[in-house]
């Protein structure tokens, strides 16, 4: 295997709940209240809609807000994906990632394990340079069960959410997440931070009708029957393992598109005050002194705990 190249689930198609709009010259990400679910093929207009988005709006005038789902693997975090992340906003790439205790960041000597005080505490991630970003990758389509489609999001609440009921999920049906039936579920909420207006994340439900011990038993004999047709689980798990942790860092193809959503134009740093660290850094350049980073970020931790 190529040294260095993370190997993630083989991606269909998108879930969205937004898009990138051209408004008055500039790319601005724009939210919607509804799922979309799209192909991997852009054309003027922008992402093509994937054929299931229209089979799955069939017989209804409700706007999408119920997708049915089968996750891929019984260990959440093979699912879902989240950590901290700062890009460079000229390639996309990650320039730095962390969980909020350790880091792993680009430097001039290359790739860096570093302390990882949290945006709020970190003298880089000023001015909403370093964000959440998670990725869930869920399979849609029995044509093809080990092809997923990716749902992105760099919402606190769709990431908490998510997190949670993987989780719960695994911990109640005994480990056996890969064959409940699930779906993923749009809902909204107003806080003070959204000035009273809806704000929409998705949670991960049983589908309709399904209660949770009807959902752990059929789990049960869904696990049972692979098992006995010689279908093994814990293989595809542990290849999938070895796939994300073949490299330091997950490089997205879909760069522009992360760009606009975490560094819309208006709210861009280039229109903000900037000390000459977060210019650098906006810039992909790391001329700064790795040690003082390092040193400034342990006392950083040290306050902190």
């Amino acid at each position: 295997m190529i040294k260095g190249l993370t190997i993630t689930p083989p991606v269909l198609g998108r879930i969205s709940i937004g898009r990138v709009i051209q408004k008055d010259g500039k790319r601005l990400p724009a939210k919607d209240d509804q799922f979309t679910i799209t192909s991997q093929v852009q054309n003027k207009d922008g992402w093509v809609n994937h054929p299931l988005d229209a089979k799955l709006r069939k017989g209804t005038t409700d706007k999408l807000r119920q997708i049915p789902v089968r996750m891929l693997f019984n260990d959440p975090e093979l699912n879902l994906r989240a950590e901290y992340t700062l890009f460079d906003r000229q390639t996309g790439r990650p320039l730095c990632v962390g969980d909020g205790e350790q880091c792993q960041r680009r430097t001039s000597n290359g790739v860096e394990q570093l302390p990882c005080p949290s945006p709020d505490r970190c003298p880089l991630a000023q001015g909403g340079a370093c964000k959440p970003y998670g990725r869930l990758y869920v399979n849609l389509s029995e044509d093809d069960e080990l092809g997923t489609f990716i749902f992105r999001t760099t919402g606190f609440n769709s990431i908490r959410t998510l997190a949670a009921r993987l989780s719960y999920f695994a911990a109640v049906s005994g480990n056996k997440l890969s064959c409940l039936p699930l779906q993923l579920t749009l809902r909204g909420k107003s806080t003070t931070q959204s000035y009273r207006t809806p704000i929409y994340f998705v949670d991960l439900t049983l589908r309709e009708g399904v209660t949770l011990k009807d959902a752990v038993q059929h789990a049960g004999a869904i696990d049972r029957e692979l098992s006995e047709h010689g279908f093994d689980q814990v293989a595809l798990e542990q290849a999938a393992k070895q796939g994300y942790s073949n490299s330091c860092f997950e490089v997205d193809d879909e760069a522009s598109e992360l760009m606009a959503e975490f560094y819309p134009e208006e709210d861009s740093l280039e229109t903000q005050p900037q000390t000459r660290k977060q210019k650098q850094v906006s810039n992909g350049l790391d001329t700064l002194n790795v040690s003082s980073i390092e040193q400034g970020l342990r006392q950083s931790v040290t306050a902190v705990s």
